[in-house]
């Protein structure tokens, strides 16, 4: 194993007036040792082709997990999809990407388009072998991985964006190269370039998308570990150990409350210098102590990265807030979000007195839940996630 992981991260636009996507997105991880993602693309849009898309990355991801050949998962497919009423075939394009322990991607693809491969940047052109099954051209590829390569899946309501609008035959697989390595070395997560893509995409459709558009993005990158302290421990005798530990681990470091600063900044013989910058007025002010990289209130600002973490995992409108601004939740979100990819949690059980009156809407139970709903937000976005409570 390397020290590389995989970013993943996808986005899809509907049939203009369908409420369900004809297109779906399955990733299976196998033994953290290999990741799989399948986008299928079912035939039409509606409720016919959510159902085809979902039964076909279902069924794919499941047998070729459990070790299965691609010939028996066209063959389960043929014998398993509905047979559509009004066109009289079952049918549901799709491409699979597998990461196999960070070391190379196996890619197998069928009628979608072309996977693109931006690799320092710029396209690259990879080799492709064609096998024929059922009848059926199917094209596989096997590649080296490289540190920052970015492979783009889609399904083919990309390159249809625009036709009869702002294009004569759509936005072509040249443009949307050209469009994609724009953003290809800013450094933005798979999920966020998943996203400029659709909005583009969308946008081309001038918001009324003839066919459902579905962009999914593996981004290739070193591990990144970070370190998140929040909270004093529920017996003062183990503070030092918990200092000691924290500080001890590699990557930056983040201290959350107010005692809890305090006490990182004894533990450091360090000043804890607070500031009264409001950029936020729904954020308290952050601090800055020598030697933490960052240092913010706690339950408060925590609260808000937990709302900004449910919006990145649903449609990510809460990004132009958090990607610029300079407050405490808006730099935790940017930090875990963005740069780290492996996360240490250091919880302290203390119960903070002045949380204990009832007419404040704050309690031990709540910091816990916060941990908690964060650490499963987190997980979902595909960081490595360590809790160690004290």
């Amino acid at each position: 194993m390397n020290n590389l992981c995989a970013d993943i991260g996808y986005w899809s636009v509907n049939h203009f007036g369908e409420e369900l996507c004809g297109d779906h997105v399955d990733m299976v991880d196998q033994d953290g040792k290999t990741t799989m993602v399948v986008l299928a693309d079912g035939l039409g849009s509606g409720v016919k082709a959510s159902i085809l898309s979902t039964l076909t990355s279902k069924i794919i991801s499941t047998m070729l997990a459990a070790g299965l050949s691609i010939e028996d998962c066209m063959e389960t497919m043929a014998a398993t999809l509905p047979v559509c009423s009004v066109r009289g075939v079952a049918y549901s394009t799709f491409t699979i990407i597998r990461i196999v322990e960070n070391d190379r991607a196996e890619i197998i693809q069928y009628d979608n388009p072309q996977v693109i491969l931006l690799r320092n940047g710029k396209n690259y052109d990879y080799r492709k072998s064609e096998i024929t099954i059922g009848g059926k051209k199917i094209y596989k590829s096997d590649i080296k991985l490289q540190e920052n390569d970015i492979f783009i899946a889609m399904s083919d309501g990309c390159p249809h964006a625009g036709i009869g609008l702002s294009f004569n035959f759509g936005w072509k697989r040249e443009d949307i190269i050209d469009f994609m390595e724009t953003f290809a070395m800013v450094g933005y997560t798979a999920k966020t370039l998943s996203t400029i893509l659709i909005d583009e995409v969308n946008r081309l459709y001038e918001n009324k998308p003839g066919d459902d558009a579905t962009a999914c993005t593996i981004r290739i990158r070193k591990r990144e570990p970070m370190n998140l302290l929040i909270g004093p421990p529920s017996n003062r005798d183990d503070c030092d150990r918990m200092m000691a530990l924290f500080f001890s681990k590699e990557g930056k470091h983040i201290v959350c409350g107010g005692t809890t600063s305090s006490i990182a900044a004894k533990h450091l013989n360090k000043r804890l210098v607070p500031t009264l910058d409001f950029i936020d007025q729904d954020v308290p002010p952050i601090a800055r102590i020598d030697g933490v990289d960052l240092v913010t209130e706690g339950i408060i600002t925590i609260n808000k990265v937990l709302t900004y973490a449910k919006d990145y995992l649903s449609n990510n409108e809460s990004y132009q807030q958090w990607s610029i601004k300079h407050d405490g939740a808006s730099l935790i979100s940017r930090l875990l979000f963005e740069e780290a990819t492996d996360i240490n949690f250091y919880v302290g059980r203390a119960i903070n007195p002045a949380h204990q009156n009832p007419d404040l809407p704050i309690n031990f139970s709540i910091k816990m839940n916060l941990v908690s709903e964060l650490s499963e937000a987190l997980k979902k976005m595909g960081k490595r996630i360590k809790v160690s409570y004290f």
